[in-house]
């Protein structure tokens, strides 16, 4: 789900590193620092979650569990990610360090959004309606990512990339379905052995 670089416009590849700038200060903000280990630990998982990776021309298909880091960091993601990010293009050359702001959002926003729509009340809800919650979040996450990932890409090259746009639409339909069984296997094992980390938005983040 990486861009590499040299495919972007300059002017998209400043606003995107500036609004992928605003999620970073939104998230650092709501971090208290004693919980930054918590923090580090899904951006591990973020960061091993994504070595696996199958080649589609300029871009890469998956597992990228950002749907996981949503549901328990909210706005937090967006330093996580971009950690895990960061490590994967100067240690292996996924995608780029130019491209880190395109590719933070286009996993970040994702997060952030499975978050609103999943991630309140979980902690409340019986075992089999967490899997669930957790598995559409995984889902959902991949999807939105990869609608704009293709977004971009035609955004940027027009009708010249309608096709490769397509390919990756239809390319990521597996990883949404492994990606939603993975998070809703994890969400459901957090409820029945420690149903507190649920909650863990509540006290990785502080108010701003």
């Amino acid at each position: 789900m990486h861009i590499a670089e040299g495919l972007l416009s300059l002017p998209l590849l400043v606003g995107s590193n500036l609004v992928a700038a605003a999620g970073i200060n939104l998230g650092l903000r709501r971090l208290d620092p004693m919980h930054i280990p918590i923090a580090a630990m899904l951006a591990a998982v973020f960061f091993i979650a994504s070595l696996i990776h199958l080649p589609i021309g300029f871009s890469s298909v998956h597992l990228v569990m950002s749907g996981l880091c949503g549901l328990l960091l909210g706005w937090t993601a967006f330093p996580v990610i971009i950690v895990a990010l960061f490590l994967q293009s100067i240690l292996f050359g996924f995608g780029g360090l130019t491209t880190l702001g395109i590719n933070t959002l286009i996993m970040g926003l994702p997060a952030v959004m499975v978050h609103y729509l999943f991630a309140q009340n979980l902690i409340k809800c019986s075992v089999k309606q967490a899997f669930w919650r957790g598995a559409a979040a995984g889902s959902l996450a991949i999807a939105f990512g990869a609608l704009l990932l293709s977004g971009t890409l035609v955004f940027n090259g027009g009708t010249a990339f309608y096709e490769v746009s397509s390919l990756i639409l239809v390319s990521h339909l597996p990883i949404m379905l492994v990606e939603g069984m993975v998070t809703g296997s994890i969400i459901a094992f957090l409820h029945r052995v420690e149903p507190s980390l649920l909650d863990m938005a509540n006290y990785v983040q502080q108010p701003t």
